[in-house]
């Protein structure tokens, strides 16, 4: 994956180094669902969507108060978009700082119209960003892990 050691991100829009198929969890998601979901410490960041596609907030795991009312109740209320989304036409490395400056490792991107089209993910190292091949070689060693009884 593309590193700012070799300047790769420079040359880079955050639409090439997006996923772009994110998980995402309906509008109308319950507390519990939401808590359900982060029970996976790869979830840092949900992404709720409306029946087109349509980013209507995230939340992180903070965003979910230990109080919070009702597990039945949705999630919305909690949830934000604001300083939690970006576009794909913007530098990679333009994106990178932009998280780094934020204290943030994942960000939604969106069109012009709101609709969700994938997400930023900034690895650990925040040198780059989660590949899909990533992604799927951590899912492939969880399903390993749960399949030997770890």
């Amino acid at each position: 994956m593309a590193s700012t050691q070799d300047g790769m991100l420079d040359r880079l829009t955050v639409a090439d180094v997006m996923l772009r198929r994110p998980k995402t969890l309906p509008a109308g998601a319950t507390v519990a669902q939401a808590r359900a979901a982060f029970l996976d410490d790869h979830v840092h960041l949900l992404l709720l969507v409306d029946g087109q596609d349509r980013l209507t907030g995230t939340l992180q795991r903070d965003d979910i108060p230990d109080s919070a009312a009702g597990t039945e109740r949705t999630i919305g209320y909690l949830s934000t978009a604001a300083d939690r989304t970006v576009g794909p036409a913007l530098c990679a490395e333009d994106a990178r700082q932009l998280l780094l400056a934020a204290g943030q490792r994942r960000r939604a991107v969106v069109d012009p119209g709101g609709r969700l089209i994938g997400l930023l993910a900034l690895k650990r190292r925040l040198t780059g960003f989660c590949s899909a091949a990533d992604v799927a070689s951590r899912a492939a060693e969880r399903e390993g892990l749960l399949a030997s009884g770890r």
